[in-house]
């Protein structure tokens, strides 16, 4: 409820901070930063109560700026601030808490428009002020209200321009008036159907990442949405949707234009992310399932692969006979007609030993594409077009770390090459060497159970700038991450382990050269610190607390116990841990993670996050989230 402080929902935050201070002192084992002199005093007081501010009175909205446009329905959220903290506060005609340093936030009903506005009345002492938040909604489509059967021609999908293989099947999607009877006529006489779709509609993108409540997934089936099958056939835009529903006929061209592949002479590509020749990427490509979906293959330069399809800035590359991969369209670059589709023998692999990790060299007959998938302790790499004759795989002496080796020709074109581990997977890298494919399985670092941190290298990385989020009195997440990531820093190496920052100050950082730099420097461990924010229409009273983020799988243990750490020094609730799709998490050299530690956006989580109690608590987290994954680790055999 808008009425309630957030404060207020299950007691207040600093009284039951002090309370699991308590309980943390009296049940919670010695740590080693402990014993390292960092903690000293033991946990940190919770802070005080806030003293209330008593500056001028002046409405601040944060969010939405004019600018934005609110992609939300039903509902969605406003912050800012009022320069004081004794001030009564309705938006919306609805009371709203003011917390002690003047910050708000709202939750507020939209109207079925593309504009709402949102009266706000403040009032301290003699002095009253109003304001007329203009939001700006994303446009919805309404049926008109004078026909009776109708087309929404934002709807088409897909739509643009795509490249298919004959013989082929597109999926359609389009929304149109219930109980109508639809069909798509193309140039060439063809009758296409369409079937309604019975399932329930999708919540959005953003309830399904960050909502807590199941209830939002629940949706009741629309009947307005069809489906049709289109054999691919070549498209000029005249393909004619039409409607029928009694005796009236609405009618709109599909917006499709559609060029036929023949299979049999696909087009060959190679794929760069710098032909400008900056030198400030990656030198990978990423490979989606679906286009715009997330990252599921990372191609580096040079991978060349045959091309399967495109649909307006992406192209699919046929991986294998069974496999495929959507990429950005500028990555890929042609090579000359007729070079053949990559693909050939794959021959005998051989292992060397260096002194931080073990190479494993594999032949190839061009530089296919490749995935590394990891398990607990073991690597496999996935050839695509490539066929077995490895009739070696010579271990090349008796280095511990890789117990076995195997392979196995899963279908016609794709080989795969297993490495089983003596130890769970730390970290790997891969690379093409000529024609030959390289993968380093990184060793498992020295850990002394007694003192894990000692000696290891740890970079932390204060997450944004560029971008970041903003809370209600305007503090900003860069800033703030900042703050923590040095007190962290002072902790860690008061432990005894090295640690680097990415950032010092807020100078804007890319997201490659932060990863560059723990892999340039050997981390042991990378952790990108954030605050958190909600999208649009995801209601913040429900929806709040710590979550920590991993991509690969050996990250999932450092994820775990940085979430545990996080919820116990912070004492919000517990969003837990997820896989997500962030640079700073995709690393393979490293176990890395991600923490969201507190939602800036929320008036009582950026006051702790803009005072040093708060950070402090924070950056103690960060520490002990790192030590408690390296003493588990340490009891690896």
């Amino acid at each position: 409820m808008v009425r309630q402080s957030i404060a207020q929902i299950g007691g207040r935050k600093e009284d039951r901070l002090a309370s699991l201070a308590m309980r943390r002192a009296a049940l919670l084992p010695t740590l080693g930063i402990v014993a390292c002199g960092v903690r000293q005093a033991g946990i940190a007081p919770a802070p005080q109560p806030a003293t209330v501010v008593a500056a001028p009175l002046r409405i601040d909205l944060v969010y939405p700026a004019p600018t934005d446009v609110v992609q939300a329905t039903d509902s969605t959220f406003l912050f800012g601030s009022l320069g004081r903290g004794d001030a009564i506060l309705t938006v919306n005609g609805t009371s709203v808490a003011v917390e002690a340093d003047g910050a708000w936030i709202a939750w507020v009903p939209l109207p079925d428009d593309t504009v709402a506005d949102i009266p706000i009345v403040a009032a301290a002492a003699a002095d009253t002020q109003q304001l007329v938040a203009h939001l700006r909604l994303a446009p919805r489509f309404h049926p008109p209200d004078s026909a009776a059967v109708w087309i929404d021609t934002a709807s088409f999908a897909p739509a643009g321009t795509m490249l298919w293989p004959a013989g082929a099947g597109i999926r359609l999607r389009v929304r149109a008036a219930p109980g109508a009877s639809l069909r798509l006529l193309t140039s060439s006489g063809a009758v296409i159907p369409f079937v309604p779709d019975t399932l329930p509609d999708e919540p959005s993108w953003g309830i399904r990442a960050f909502g807590v409540d199941t209830t939002a997934y629940r949706r009741a089936p629309r009947a307005d949405w069809y489906l049709g099958w289109l054999p691919a056939e070549a498209l000029d835009r005249s393909a004619m949707l039409e409607a029928a529903l009694g005796a009236d006929t609405a009618r709109a061209t599909w917006p499709l234009a559609l060029s036929v592949l023949d299979p049999a002479r696909p087009p060959v590509v190679v794929l760069d992310d710098d032909t400008a020749r900056t030198g400030k990427t990656d030198s990978l490509t990423v490979g989606k399932a679906v286009p715009g979906g997330t990252y599921q293959w990372f191609f580096p330069t040079g991978t060349t692969a045959a091309v399967s399809g495109r649909l307006n800035g992406e192209v699919r590359l046929a991986l294998s006979r069974t496999s495929a991969a959507w990429v950005n369209a500028a990555d890929v670059h042609p090579l000359a007609p007729g070079t053949p589709p990559p693909g050939g023998v794959v021959g005998s692999v051989r292992l060397r030993a260096e002194s931080g990790w073990v190479t494993l060299r594999v032949p190839l007959p061009a530089r296919l594409p490749y995935r590394v998938e990891e398990g607990d302790r073991s690597l496999t790499l996935r050839i695509y077009g490539g066929a077995s004759d490895v009739n070696w795989m010579q271990y090349g002496g008796t280095d511990p770390l890789v117990t076995r080796m195997s392979y196995r020709q899963e279908s016609v074109d794709e080989l795969t090459i297993t490495l089983e581990l003596s130890r769970r997977v730390w970290g790997y890298r891969s690379r093409f060497d000529g024609r030959d494919l390289l993968l380093d399985v990184r060793r498992p670092p020295f850990i002394d159970p007694r003192h894990p941190l000692r000696g290891r290298t740890v970079i932390l990385d204060p997450g944004h700038p560029p971008l970041g989020a903003t809370g209600p009195t305007r503090l900003s997440e860069p800033v703030a991450v900042l703050a923590v990531a040095q007190k962290a820093k002072q902790l860690l190496e008061q432990a005894g382990a090295t640690v680097l920052l990415t950032r010092s100050d807020a100078t804007p950082v890319d997201l490659y050269p932060r990863t560059q730099f723990a892999e340039r420097h050997g981390a042991d461990v990378l952790v990108s610190i954030h605050a958190n924010a909600l999208p649009d229409g995801v209601n913040p009273f429900v929806n709040n607390g710590t979550s920590v983020y991993y991509f690969q799988p050996r990250s999932a243990d450092l994820a775990r116990a940085l979430d545990r750490a996080l919820v116990g020094q912070l004492g919000v609730q517990d969003l837990g841990m997820g896989r997500g799709d962030y640079a700073l998490v995709r690393p393979t050299w490293m176990p890395a993670a991600l923490t969201e530690g507190l939602f800036i956006m929320l008036p009582d989580q950026e006051r702790l996050l803009r005072s040093e109690a708060g950070q402090g608590r924070y950056a103690r987290a960060v520490a002990e989230g790192i030590e408690a994954f390296l003493r588990e680790r340490a009891r690896d055999p």
